[in-house]
């Protein structure tokens, strides 16, 4: 099969399981929202659980996501990463959970039944015993976790509605008439009367289902880049030539570096494991560098460290322009690696200033559509890369 006719069977598979699970689940979607919202207000958190290592990913993606805002006057809300790295999930709930919390479960079943047991509000993706279930419709496990990883920006997005609309949580001062000051652009219902529950729902439904067409649209243009092919193919010559990828990215681009690194070393829809690097996980190199060097060269000792000719550097950057990742990728070059890098906007600087050999560029300034493209784009790259 050609890299052509690959990439058009990759995205219509993810663009109707899309449509299908949107338009499914817009609506129930809006009511969680609405939901995690009473529990924020009460003092509840956000805790994450991941077992696995694409798991842990995701939760640590829904953590970050929820504590460190993207959208300019949105609150900070309380959220944690529970892994499983050191002991068991339902132990570490037994030490963590609290009755107004939300726990967010992409793995770990028998956890999330003790969660519930203590009161905590339970999510799942996989249809099962959660007090709130989303049943994915593919078994696709690259398709699964992009469609969840929307779902969770979504909520990350919209429950802050509710805040906007005080009146419409228990026990808060109602206000008849909201000015939605500057996220006027992006919701304008904010300014709606907090009479109704349902009306606002109902906006809130809508704008799930228009975030969700957004997404296709933007996944239907990354995939067309020709950059992605081409990047497909140095990803194929470095595995083929005994090379490794090493991965990077800040924030939740961090967490995009430690799914991809997963994907390969445990593919999760077969497949030979790959040896990856990712140089965003080991938080003592990390802090050490931040602290005795600086922020900027976090990567590129890393890649000073690890890099040899013949690897390859995938880079992540929603802004095409972080210091970090700059550094990173002039290191790369200098030491014989190959370079792709994942940007948003225009590409940034990476793109304008050509500092990696192959840049996807997807075309938004809205972070969290850009990363859930990226998310389509990284695995069409590992798949893509087997042609």
């Amino acid at each position: 099969m050609s890299a052509a006719a690959a990439t058009d069977r990759l995205l219509a598979r993810r663009t109707e399981a899309n449509r299908a699970f949107f338009e499914a689940e817009a609506a129930h979607v809006a009511r969680l929202c609405h939901a995690m919202a009473e529990r924020f207000a009460r003092g509840g958190r956000l805790l994450a659980l991941g077992a696995g290592p694409a798991a842990r990913s995701d939760a640590r993606h829904v953590a970050v996501e929820f504590v460190h805002p993207v959208i300019v006057g949105k609150r900070a809300l309380p959220a944690l990463a529970v892994t499983a790295q050191r002991r068991d999930l339902g132990a570490q709930l037994d030490l963590l959970a609290e009755r107004d919390d939300i726990v967010m479960a992409f793995d770990g079943e028998r956890a999330l039944q003790r969660a519930a047991r203590r009161g905590c509000l339970t999510i799942d993706f996989d249809g099962g015993a959660a007090g709130w279930t989303f049943g994915v419709p593919t078994c696709d496990a690259f398709v699964r976790q992009e469609l969840i990883e929307t779902l969770y920006h979504v909520l990350w997005e919209l429950v802050h509605v509710f805040f906007e609309h005080r009146g419409l949580l228990e026990g808060r001062t109602e206000r008849r008439v909201h000015d939605a000051g500057g996220s006027s652009f992006l919701y304008p219902f904010l300014a709606e009367r907090e009479e109704n529950l349902d009306d606002v729902l109902e906006d809130v439904r809508r704008s799930v289902l228009m975030k969700a067409a957004e997404v296709g649209a933007l996944r239907a243009q990354t995939l067309a880049e020709p950059a992605l092919v081409e990047a497909a193919a140095a990803l194929r010559a470095c595995f083929d030539g005994g090379g490794r990828l090493l991965a990077l990215g800040n924030g939740g681009s961090a967490t995009d570096a430690m799914d991809v690194v997963a994907d390969l070393q445990f593919p999760p829809n077969g497949g030979r494991a790959r040896p990856a690097l990712d140089l965003s996980e080991d938080s003592a190199i990390l802090t050490a560098l931040a602290n005795d060097i600086g922020v900027e060269a976090i990567f590129a000792r890393q890649v000073i460290a690890h890099g040899r000719p013949g690897d390859l550097l995938l880079a992540f950057s929603t802004s095409g322009g972080s210091g970090n990742v700059l550094a990173a990728l002039a290191e790369a070059r200098r030491r014989g690696l190959a370079t792709v890098a994942l940007t948003g906007y225009d590409g940034g600087r990476i793109a304008a200033d050509g500092l990696a050999d192959h840049v996807v560029v997807v075309g938004s300034q809205h972070i969290p559509r850009i990363q859930e493209a990226q998310a389509s784009a990284y695995h069409a790259l590992l798949e893509l890369s087997r042609v």
